[in-house]
């Protein structure tokens, strides 16, 4: 037995495959998802968030504020929406405004009052206000230019009567005719005269009568109503980009500036949210930093009031402010992430931090969560959601398609759009979850956790469920099964996860070329990760590794490309455990000049989890012994000890396709935890190589396709599996090379 390995230590291994029966055990409580009954309380739909959702009924109690710190899709959003429910059934009633907001002119033209009344009260006063300036209107005199017409009416009459006479005295006297000519030109000029002055009448009485210029004064006198509580009711305004405009207010831009035309700035003026709204959410605080708003919202929380401005350097409104503060008495909701926190901790000294503290609390949320019965039935609980409310899409998108054609109609529809026929008793309606589906969800959660705990970044799940919905829907199957669920998988890989997808493909490719090309000896194939951003998901892939010893030059170790400090740091440790066992053999001290090459590694690597997978390349090439090219390893090597890495199921997982050729796999015996998952819904055996133990997972049915996984407490431990040898047949071969070193350096 070897003796970095215990009883206890083989009987840990077989405690692990009994993982998938304890697994299932816990979801004993449903067949199906048809089977589980949805929590009433709104908050509790929240899965996974246990220490946030007992803050934030507190908080609620208390009428306090709130910033949840975590990484996206952890449900801060839907949080904060449970936490607008439960106060909207609980104290709605109060918190809701319930008196209107209602600007008066102020002391001069620059200024405004702002009063709270009964919006009853107001709509009275209003209406009765423009009922007298209506009436007002009404009885002014009208606008007359009668006499100006009938003067010039009865002087073109005298003119017409002037002209026919002289036209008759003309026939006997010609010079009459002049008198005639003048006489009409004159007619005529009064008639043009006396049209003018009824055009002007007519003119002058329209505008008075559309625009009310004479009594525009009484009307710029008007209240305007800035909020209606009846009208604008929400309990929680969402505001994505807070800046001064639209979380305090301001005054509208006014085109008419100039004569007896401009509008009073008590009806240019409107609100933000901190007026209206008793819950204020934003989303991402960073957005309020870029904003430059973090000095105003600090004063409004403190003061809970501020006055009304124009906001702008010229034009408009620049000079406009309220004479009297506006109730700013709200409850803050803010999300951010970890980057954000730590600009949230140096500006001011932490002032809006503490401002969240004095009144409410800071809510750190959970990134993962210990797997355990109550976390698996938030699981099933999820799903259940998700299955509901994709019954809702589909009512909201074929709802009124199926009330006309019904299920026909919906099937015609649907193989037009996916270019396929369908069977005849097709329905496009949700289906439920069964168990082993379940299996597969809790199994993509733990693979992209860590330490054996359940991820908590739930958002790229969801449209996992739903295409596994989709692909049940699309066979027609009565559940989603398993296997639904791992075509989903597939589709939904994300940006990063078709990067790695692309680079597996080509270490396919590489893997098999250098097999053919090389005896193996100075080659190990390492396991690194490309990580997303938007999931917090790992996608594993390969990385083929070459290392070479010369002796005779610097004492040093090399790394080509472009290495990431921490991987030259596990150069180094590397450099150093190999130089460790060659001072133990006595080894003579000639120069090891050591080389490690990430092969076609061209966007650089970075981190220590290939430190082991280095080791055993170099110390293959010193003593010339092959390496197993159809095993993997990961681990970071301290001294002789293999530590813990992260993403090693996702890393294990990606060496599991069979297209790939690889046979198993060398894990840290730390990790021995992140392997559970991959042995959910699969035929499993123990092993045992050289002492070493191991999970035997057979990837095809009928226990075909096996790939084998060792869990290594040191380096020897890998050097039993992918080199065959032990630490004295190790020792041995290395004392034998340099001897052979010391003679050649001697001739």
């Amino acid at each position: 037995m070897n003796k970095g390995y215990d009883t206890n230590d083989y009987q840990w291994i077989k405690e692990l495959m009994r993982y998938p029966d304890t697994l299932e055990k816990r979801l004993g409580f449903f067949e199906t998802t048809a089977d589980i009954v949805l929590p009433e309380d709104p908050i509790e739909r929240v899965i996974f968030q246990a220490r946030a959702k007992v803050a934030i009924r507190k908080i609620a109690q208390n009428r306090g504020h709130i910033l949840m710190v975590g990484k996206p899709g952890t449900g801060k959003s839907l949080l904060a929406e449970m936490f607008r429910q439960v106060l909207d059934k609980s104290l709605g009633d109060y918190l809701r405004p319930r008196k209107a907001i209602v600007a008066f002119p102020g002391k001069d033209d620059n200024h405004i009052r702002i009063a709270y009344e009964d919006p009853m009260v107001i709509d009275a006063i209003v209406l009765r206000l423009k009922r007298e300036i209506e009436t007002a209107k009404n009885t002014a005199p009208r606008f007359s230019l009668s006499t100006q017409i009938n003067a010039a009416k009865r002087m073109r009459h005298w003119l017409v009567a002037a002209t026919c006479i002289s036209a008759l005295v003309g026939l006997v006297f010609p010079q009459a005719f002049i008198f005639t000519g003048i006489a009409g030109i004159g007619a005529l000029f009064m008639f043009m005269q006396e049209n003018n002055h009824g055009a002007q009448e007519k003119i002058q009485q329209v505008s008075i009568h559309t625009r009310s210029v004479k009594l525009k004064q009484i009307s710029d006198q008007v209240p305007e109503v800035l909020y209606d509580p009846r009208k604008e009711g929400d309990l929680m305004a969402r505001v994505s980009e807070p800046d001064s405009r639209n979380m305090k207010g301001g005054f509208r831009h006014d085109p008419y500036q100039s004569a007896n035309l401009q509008t009073p700035p008590h009806q240019r003026a409107y609100l933000g949210a901190h007026a209206k709204a008793p819950i204020i959410y934003i989303d991402e605080l960073k957005t309020l930093i870029r904003a430059g708003y973090m000095s105003d919202m600090l004063e409004i929380m403190q003061n809970r009031s501020y006055i009304l401005e124009g906001g702008r350097n010229s034009g408009s409104g620049a000079a406009d402010r309220s004479e009297d503060p506006i109730k700013a008495e709200n409850i803050i909701l803010a999300c951010c992430n970890h980057d954000t926190l730590s600009y949230l901790q140096q500006e001011g000294e932490g002032a809006f931090l503490s401002r969240i503290e004095d009144k409410g609390e800071i809510i750190q949320m959970e990134s993962v969560v210990a797997e355990d019965a109550n976390t698996i039935r938030q699981v099933v609980q999820y799903v259940k959601q998700e299955i509901g409310q994709l019954a809702k899409e589909f009512d909201l998108s074929w709802g009124d398609v199926l009330e006309k054609e019904g299920y026909e109609g919906i099937r015609k529809r649907t193989e037009i759009i996916m270019g396929r026929s369908l069977p005849k008793d097709f329905k496009l309606e949700e289906r439920e979850f069964s168990r082993k589906a379940i299996l597969e969800i809790v199994k993509e959660l733990r693979c992209r956790g860590y330490d054996g705990k359940l991820s908590c970044i739930l958002r790229p799940i969801n449209g996992i469920i739903k295409a596994a919905e989709f692909n049940a829907i699309l066979e027609n199957s009565p559940l989603v099964e398993p296997h639904h669920v791992v075509a989903a998988l597939k589709e939904h890989q994300g940006i990063e996860g078709e990067i790695s997808r692309e680079i597996t493909d080509h270490k396919k490719n590489l893997k098999k070329y250098i097999d053919t090309m090389t005896d193996s000896i100075g080659y190990a194939i390492g396991l690194a990760v490309i990580s997303s951003k938007a999931s917090g998901r790992m996608y594993g892939q390969p990385l083929p590794i070459h290392g070479q010893i010369n002796i005779g030059n610097k004492d040093t170790v090399l790394t080509s490309g472009r290495t990431g400090e921490i991987a030259k740091a596990a150069a180094q440790n590397v450099r150093a455990s190999i130089k460790k066992v060659l001072k133990k053999i006595n080894a003579p001290n000639l120069g090891f000049e050591m080389h490690v090459e990430y092969i076609q590694a061209h966007d650089g690597v970075e981190g220590d989890s290939a430190s082991v997978a280095m080791d055993i390349a170099l110390v293959s090439d010193y003593i010339k012994q092959p390496v197993n090219q159809k095993y993997a390893i990961t681990g970071s090597l301290t001294g002789d000890i293999i530590l813990s890495v992260g993403g090693v199921a996702e890393k294990v997982r990606s060496v599991m396709d069979t297209t790939l050729g690889m046979e198993g796999a060398c894990i840290p015996w730390q990790n021995k935890h992140e392997i559970e998952p991959l042995l959910i819904n699969r035929e499993i055996n123990y092993v045992e190589k050289n002492a070493v133990p191991g999970i035997r997972i057979y990837r095809e049915k009928d226990q075909q396709a096996p790939f084998d996984i060792y869990f290594c407490k040191n380096k020897f431990s890998a050097y039993e599996i992918v080199m065959d040898l032990d630490r004295e047949q190790v020792e041995e071969l290395m004392i034998q090379r340099s001897k052979k070193d010391l003679a050649f350096m001697r001739t």
